[in-house]
């Protein structure tokens, strides 16, 4: 049996397209997937380290990362006009953030890279993805980067929008912004590479034929969030997208580089080395 380290993070949209992995609902053709659950920052890191034999990571960190990991084609988390938020407790317009302490989920992540653009001045404070909304609210940063089902739910906490840059993102270029991708590292060989990619693949499209049991599953990681929002949140990152790194979003991953490389963020512009699942 030929083991396979894996890294997902531990939110709903991750949980939903591995749970038939998780539950061994289907062939694992003589592969273990041996899960290593952590948060997107953790994952980056890790990668970087290349411990994690496929993973996931923040889409702004595989330029860093081409030369040990092809790109896989399925699994991807993509907004269509949305994607991380930057929130606060008071009204204020993104200008306002110039110079200003904003929360961020980790400095290797999609989120942080999109926020660089949009505003190049701000001073960023690096904390673990849950604690951001609590930051905000008790005054330690004037504002805070929410990234997963915080998404959804800043407007109980009492918080307010000031940049959605998904949104801006689709509003700067017309394209989807890819923030996460799988990653299988290139020492597998292009076969191996591919069967643990195929198992993936199979993998969501049984949690898209068996929603409701998928969804229980996920909400596990849910962090409290409701049925309703749960299941919004989900389709919102597991899709379409999620099954093949289309045209579109490979445009947007090279529009992504070229402005980081323009802004002096990454030194040059990785090319996009893709492995596909095998056909069925």
């Amino acid at each position: 049996m030929k083991v396979i380290t894996v890294g997902h993070t531990p939110d709903m949209d991750d949980a939903f397209m591995f749970y038939a992995i998780a539950s061994g609902a289907i062939p694992m053709n003589g592969f273990r997937f041996e899960h290593v659950v952590e948060d997107i920052q953790t994952l980056n890191c890790r990668a970087f380290n290349a411990e994690l034999d496929m993973t996931a990571i923040s889409a702004a960190s595989y330029p860093a990362l081409a030369k040990q990991y092809w790109l896989v084609s399925v699994g991807s988390s993509v907004g269509q006009g949305y994607g991380p938020l930057v929130i606060s407790k008071e009204p204020r317009s993104p200008q306002e953030l110039q110079g200003r302490r904003v929360a961020v989920p980790g400095l290797r992540t999609t989120a942080f890279m999109l926020l660089r653009l949009a505003i190049p001045r701000f001073v960023p404070v690096e904390m673990s993805f849950e604690h951001i909304p609590d930051a905000v609210l008790r005054g330690e940063v004037d504002a805070g980067l929410v990234i997963h089902e915080w998404q959804l739910t800043y407007r109980d906490a009492g918080l307010l929008p000031i940049l959605d840059l998904g949104m801006w993102w689709q509003q700067e270029t017309r394209l989807p912004i890819p923030l996460g991708l799988n990653v299988v590292k290139k020492s597998l060989g292009r076969h191996l590479a591919r069967q643990a990619t195929t198992i993936l693949r199979d993998s969501i499209l049984y949690a898209f034929s068996h929603q409701d049991e998928a969804l229980t599953y996920a909400m596990r990681y849910g962090r409290g969030t409701d049925a309703a929002r749960a299941r919004q949140f989900v389709g919102m990152y597991v899709n379409e997208e999620s099954l093949t790194l289309s045209k579109p979003c490979q445009e947007a991953l090279r529009v992504l580089f070229e402005r980081a490389h323009q802004a002096g963020f990454i030194p040059a512009i990785p090319s996009l080395d893709v492995i596909e699942p095998l056909k069925r």
